[in-house]
């Protein structure tokens, strides 16, 4: 067989031929052929296998761009009974999600420093199952560290503007704040930024408990209004790029669009949870439902839906942060002990889908959303899209068939999901990484569990493949 230039075994030639394959132009029946791990052509639907290529027939079945999650906590090394690049990379295989980039925070060291960097990446080396990048840290006294970690191959810098969570990756205050972002602006890079005003939240009513009702008026959404708002003015100010994460707070929108008509370089991303959840359904002492910022109202969705079919939200991605069952207090249901973050890597695609059938919208909308968005953001010009000259990354999914979520079957270290026992529509049947299978049937191939078949990847302007 013959060999990547790395050195790695190519995937066979092939082509996978559906009724229903998604391209950046619409749905409709083709052939992909797939040629040394990246796409050579759409073919129609009828056109003959080359000779010697491995044929699929995936019926109606859709073909995907494999789903790009720019927005990934693996935990690893340091807290990997939390998560670790093992676990999470398979379920994200067996969720349809081909790239995923790791966050720099959870993880001990953070990737805050380019030794700190290498230290993740040894971690990953040959364990991951999708291919796997790393956002950088912007931490107060770190500011000197911010290009090497740049031309080191980051996408980019996260940065906290109130407490993170974990005492290794403390927040910016302001004047931090304003150093980091002139000191991206000056090589061009991204910040993304956790976007809670650290003075609103702590002038909020802070009850321990199981009400849902208590902990959202914790985190209330002028929260993140008002951080949305000063970073729009900094960043106007620096002309840096800037990326809100996790937008919860639907009367930010309108802040965040006005921005872009007057040229600030800002996008925003949302969260499945966001889009499918809602604060109404949460019962008291439901834990597993608790992220900051929180799952807001029904009405509040709905507007996130309306920005996000509008463009004002550039794309979706998981936010995947997992913690121990212990760490999430289901003993006590105390939203206020609880650790923030919902596990979903696995069931965003369907998750998403069940919503946006529901309300109109195609599987060209939730590729947009959920892989060229997302590989947009982070500059992956070769992911994101079923395209000539792309890289072979895609996911057969079977939007009309349903499955009810069992946490004990999902790919997460930790059986723990808010979405436990939901009925979703849609269901990964395969995956593909570069051309070769890593998922059938929900279960990773034989092959990709003897020799993983990710890459660990960089900026694609300043980092290689590693």
């Amino acid at each position: 067989m013959p060999r990547s230039d790395d050195g790695e075994e190519a995937a066979p030639e092939r082509l996978l031929r559906s009724t229903r394959v998604v391209t950046p132009d619409g749905e409709r029946p083709a052939a992909v052929h797939v040629r040394g791990g990246v796409i050579a052509a759409v073919l129609p639907h009828d056109a003959p296998a080359p000779p010697g290529a491995l044929l699929t027939d995936l019926g109606d079945h859709a073909l995907l761009p494999g789903l790009v999650d720019t927005h990934v906590h693996v935990n690893d090394p340091g807290r990997a009974e939390w998560e670790g690049f093992a676990t999470a990379t398979a379920a994200a295989a067996a969720g349809g999600v081909t790239t995923l980039i790791d966050m720099p925070l959870n993880s001990i060291p953070p990737t805050t420093s380019t030794a700190h960097l290498e230290v993740k990446r040894a971690a990953a080396r040959g364990r991951v199952h999708v291919d796997t990048g790393f956002w950088g840290g912007a931490v107060p006294g770190n500011t000197a560290d911010l290009r090497p970690l740049h031309d080191a191959g980051v996408f980019g810098f996260k940065c906290f503007l109130l407490h993170s969570g974990v005492d290794e990756f403390p927040p910016l205050g302001p004047a931090a704040l304003a150093e980091a972002m002139a000191e991206i602006a000056r090589f061009d890079g991204l910040l993304i930024v956790h976007a809670e005003d650290p003075v609103l939240i702590g002038n909020a009513p802070q009850r321990s408990g199981p009400k849902y009702a208590d902990f959202l008026a914790s985190r209330p959404a002028a929260a993140e209004d008002t951080a949305i708002a000063g970073l729009i003015a900094l960043a106007g100010q620096t002309g840096a790029r800037v990326h809100v994460l996790h937008l919860s707070s639907a009367s930010a929108v309108p802040l965040i669009a006005d921005a872009r008509a007057r040229g600030v370089r800002l996008t925003a991303e949302t969260c499945p949870h966001f889009l499918t959840l809602t604060a109404e359904e949460v019962p008291d002492g439901a834990t597993e439902f608790k992220c900051c910022p929180p799952i807001r109202e029904a009405a509040n969705q709905d507007a996130l839906w309306r920005a996000l079919a509008g463009g004002v939200i550039d794309c979706v991605v998981s936010d995947h942060s997992p913690s121990t069952i212990e760490l999430k207090a289901r003993d006590t249901g105390d939203f206020a002990a609880a650790w923030g973050g919902i596990s979903s890597l696995q069931l965003g695609l369907p998750a998403v889908w069940t919503q946006a059938r529901r309300r109109g919208h195609t599987l060209s909308d939730v590729a947009a959303w959920m892989s060229a968005g997302p590989a947009r953001l982070a500059g992956l010009a070769a992911k994101g899209a079923i395209e000539p000259g792309r890289d072979a990354d895609l996911a057969v999914f079977a939007p009309e068939e349903t499955f009810t979520v069992d946490p004990a079957g999902l790919h997460h270290r930790n059986p723990v999901t808010a979405y436990a026992g939901r009925t979703l529509h849609g269901v990964v049947k395969a995956a593909y990484v570069r051309g070769a299978p890593v998922v059938r049937d929900g279960r990773l191939t034989a092959r990709t569990r003897e020799k993983p078949a990710g890459r660990l990847i960089g900026r694609p302007t300043g980092g290689s493949s590693r």
